[in-house]
């Protein structure tokens, strides 16, 4: 039965109106005429998970069928958590106000690895035991989907099944699933086999895991006949409409603004990537599709921002003439259009100079790395010239705040490339000594990731990142730019958790009980807690993170196939070394592998608007 929140508990918390639902175009279905109930879970805050990009679209999918029903829940804030615990409520859903525990299914949406703790948390709130293994037929069924999925392992102890890849058709083929067993009465053990067999969907409880004496994953082996041995990401061969009436929160988020993916994918290869990889091959919404979202978001939410989302958003085909398109159709209502992920050019200047805005707002560029030969190691090789040419070229349009993104500890990297960062900040002072910018230079720890060409490498020790972290501090502080950088803790249990075993699954249960929540942000992440969870587990954090991969080795997600081949990750990984770059997929095909069954190179595929 609906419980809801008393008034009493929500009056003790910050921000209310991310637990009492009854946004405008949120969709509360009928309870009772619902054949199938499941609920959106997104491990992170309200304001996190509504600015996400996949939970509308699967609300939308969902909610759009007979006889379904999806409500989104958001991981509650440490004071609600507390309020929650002290009164006995259990987590409750937005729309229907219903404990989770009376779902059929629940569905997390993993995009990041330092949530892993939340959805046990989550779990733990809504009366659902964490373990996969501990559940019953009277318990909803556990999935997880995301980024997160391409390598499933260290949740595999708390998931029941993952969706791997693009969710937009897996998501019905699933719940289609899930009818059909529902209707026949099939217990949880038969349903698990008989999801198992829809491509994309990865059963964990149905595969035996080995290791070698020195604990190096050796493979999964199937323990059922439905169990493929590999699984295959899914892949949309064309992007469906987007969602044009999604939920409109009362109370500010992080993204505060309308979205329409223009494209998906994106063809440049940098090494480093992940996203790169798994969002293969690169598509396009025409001029007309983007055209007509915008109008319906406008009419349907009220927007007077709109942001153009993608890997790449430079490289969307005729970017310029969808700009002044846009412009054009909107001025009377005075649109303002946010263009992410520019490259560093003069075309990305002048597409920036071309929107209209009452304050001009910084602008964002990420060159990675401080030198040009480390830049052609990742494969993204923007000359320093660029760099430079590209703020100077910004500064004499009036664009005065300029934020450079960088990471540290890449592969090869020297003393020398670290101070190339100091390097071209001095440069650009230098250079533009008469109105110099308002320079703010983010730096992160590079995080190896799997299935791209670095997943063999190591990530730096802490000393060594203390040690860079200083050469910047004293650099920057006399170019009088403002330096910022991430918790080199939190980046090497984020390096951990991504390229980890089914082993730390009990590493993940043990930081959680010790306290562990919210890890993702700065004020509640203690590495303390973690700690504990390794020594608790008889697990060393540095077997992950600070071990360099053979070629031969069995990676813990190789069952994984997203359809770029190993062979072309292990030929990017020695032109790395070999500090070679590699082209645009757009101007000769890598031969990454992603073909469709007629051999075509599906990276090709997608065409111009």
């Amino acid at each position: 039965m609906s419980v809801s929140y008393p008034d009493s508990m929500l009056s003790r918390v910050t921000k209310p109106g991310r637990y009492t639902g009854g946004e405008w175009n949120s969709r509360a279905k009928d309870w009772s005429t619902a054949e199938v109930k499941v609920a959106l879970a997104y491990p992170d805050l309200y304001e996190i998970g509504m600015s996400n990009l996949a939970l509308p679209i699967l609300y939308e999918i969902l909610n759009s069928r007979p006889g379904v029903m999806a409500d989104r829940v958001f991981a509650p804030w440490v004071d609600m958590e507390a309020a929650m615990r002290q009164a006995g409520v259990p987590l409750l859903s937005l729309e229907s106000q219903r404990p989770l525990s009376d779902f059929d299914i629940i569905g997390f949406s993993l995009g990041y690895e330092l949530t892993y703790t939340n959805v046990l948390n989550m779990l733990d709130l809504a009366g659902i035991p964490v373990l996969a293994a501990d559940r019953s037929d009277s318990h909803p069924l556990i999935i997880a989907g995301g980024s997160c999925a391409l390598n499933p392992e260290p949740m595999a102890d708390f998931i029941d099944a993952f969706a791997v890849g693009e969710g937009e058709e897996l998501v019905v083929e699933i719940l289609e699933g899930y009818r059909r067993c529902k209707r026949d009465g099939v217990r949880r053990d038969g349903l698990l086999s008989c999801l198992a067999r829809i491509p994309g969907v990865y059963v964990p409880s149905l595969y035996g895991v080995h290791h070698d004496a020195a604990g190096r994953f050796e493979g999964l082996r199937p323990l059922h006949s439905q169990a493929p041995p590999s699984i295959r990401r899914r892949i949309l061969d064309r992007l469906p409409p987007p969602v044009v009436r999604p939920v409109v929160p009362y109370i500010s988020v992080i993204h505060d603004r309308a979205s329409v993916e223009i494209q998906r994918g994106c063809t440049r290869g940098c090494r480093f990537c992940q996203a790169g990889v798994v969002y293969r091959p690169q598509r396009h919404r025409s001029h007309e599709e983007v055209q007509e979202a915008a109008r319906q978001l406008i009419r349907n939410c009220g927007y007077s921002e709109m942001s153009l989302v993608s890997l790449t958003t430079t490289d969307y085909p005729g970017i310029e003439s969808l700009v002044t398109k846009l412009i054009d159709e909107h001025s009377d209502s005075r649109l303002t259009l946010s263009l992410p992920s520019l490259r560093i050019d003069g075309f990305s200047v002048r597409l920036m100079e071309s929107l209209r805005f009452n304050r001009k707002p910084g602008l964002t560029f990420a060159p990675e790395a401080g030198t040009e030969r480390l830049r052609r190691v990742i494969n993204k090789a923007v000359p320093d010239d660029a760099i430079v040419e590209t703020i100077a070229a910004a500064l004499a349009k009036g664009w005065g705040n300029i934020k450079l993104y960088f990471m540290i500890g890449l592969p090869t990297e020297t003393m020398e490339d670290v101070e190339g960062i100091v390097r071209i900040v001095d440069r650009v002072k230098k250079e533009t000594r008469k109105s110099p910018p308002r320079m703010r230079i983010s730096v992160s720890t590079f995080v190896p990731k799997a299935h791209t060409p670095f997943q063999w490498v190591v990530q730096d020790r802490q000393d060594e990142l203390a040690a860079k972290h200083e050469i910047l501090k004293g650099g920057l502080r006399s170019a009088r730019a403002h330096l910022s950088w991430d918790d080199p803790q939190a980046s090497l249990l984020e390096t951990i958790l991504a390229r980890g075993d089914r082993r730390l699954g009990q590493v993940i249960l043990h930081a959680w009980k010790s306290g562990a929540v919210f890890d993702a942000w700065s004020e509640r992440f203690k590495y303390a807690n973690w700690l504990a969870g390794f020594d608790r587990a008889g697990v060393d954090p540095a077997f992950y993170a600070h071990r360099r991969r053979p070629a031969e080795e069995v990676l813990p997600w190789s069952h994984i196939d997203v359809g770029v081949s190993g062979d072309y990750l292990m030929e990017e990984y020695e032109r790395t070394f070999r500090g070679e770059e590699t082209p645009d997929c757009r101007v000769r095909c890598s031969g990454c592998g992603l073909e469709s069954a007629d051999g075509i190179c599906r990276m090709g595929q997608g065409g111009p608007p």
